[in-house]
């Protein structure tokens, strides 16, 4: 592979989507789904699990009441839901591929933050059980005037806290929803995990397939000490 822009750019700060990216947890997602749906007799539509990620929990939540055709068990479904999610992330707590030491490292860099459609204290949570949690300087979720992804709010207030401009700051996501919040933010974005098509791929500035890829992994090791600023960055390939 040629060598990208991206990997030689500095950001101001680095912002990273939590579910998928960080955390393998969305097994944890799909699973509670089931079980939530199972308990009112139900089970998910073919193709639920794609449109449900990266979804707020309590938007999934009206999702799965809409399409079991029970509009009114929104709210118990959604209770029922984060319920199962939490017990089942306490139970096995997983990171992806790569995300550790991409995390150790990126935290000389730039400020960190984490930018997360959960609830804060599933996140904080989460990543604490992984040891990742004081690596960052600010966890930034839905929560009073912050509208959940794939609205921008999350990742701009994720860069005004860190003290960056949007345009100065990485964003690293993995859902076609955060990827949407990112882009909309003004930030550069590395989308991760298997390649989800032209349309969303064209909202990135580099795809890869695991945090864990060789250009990933040395991307820490081989920054510039002045940051560089461009119009057009190039997107990885995918390895099909």
């Amino acid at each position: 592979m040629t060598a990208h822009r991206i990997l030689s750019w500095t950001p101001a700060a680095i912002v990273f989507d939590c579910d998928g990216t960080l955390m393998d947890t969305e097994i944890h997602w799909q699973d509670a789904r089931i079980l939530a749906l199972r308990e009112y007799g139900f089970a998910p539509m073919p193709g639920f699990a794609e449109r449900a990620k990266g979804l707020h929990y309590t938007e999934c939540g009206r999702l799965m009441a809409e399409e079991a055709g029970r509009p009114e068990l929104v709210e118990d479904l959604t209770i029922l839901l984060l319920g199962h999610f939490r017990a089942l992330v306490a139970d096995n707590p997983r990171t992806m591929p790569g995300a550790r030491q991409l995390v150790e490292e990126s935290a000389g860099l730039a400020p960190l933050a984490v930018a997360s459609n959960c609830p804060r204290e599933v996140v904080e949570s989460c990543l604490g059980t992984a040891g990742l949690l004081d690596h960052f300087d600010h966890i930034v979720v839905p929560e009073g005037e912050i509208r959940p992804k794939p609205l921008p709010d999350v990742y701009l207030a994720a860069a005004r806290l860190c003290g960056a401009e949007p345009v100065d700051t990485l964003a690293v996501e993995d859902s076609s929803c955060g990827i949407r919040s990112a882009a909309e933010a003004g930030m550069r974005v590395m989308g991760v995990g298997p390649w989800p098509g032209e349309d969303i791929v064209a909202l990135v500035d580099i795809w890869v397939r695991s945090l864990n890829e060789p250009e990933v992994r040395g991307w820490t090791g081989a920054r510039v000490p002045v940051q560089v600023s461009f119009d057009v960055m190039p997107v990885m390939p995918a390895t099909r």
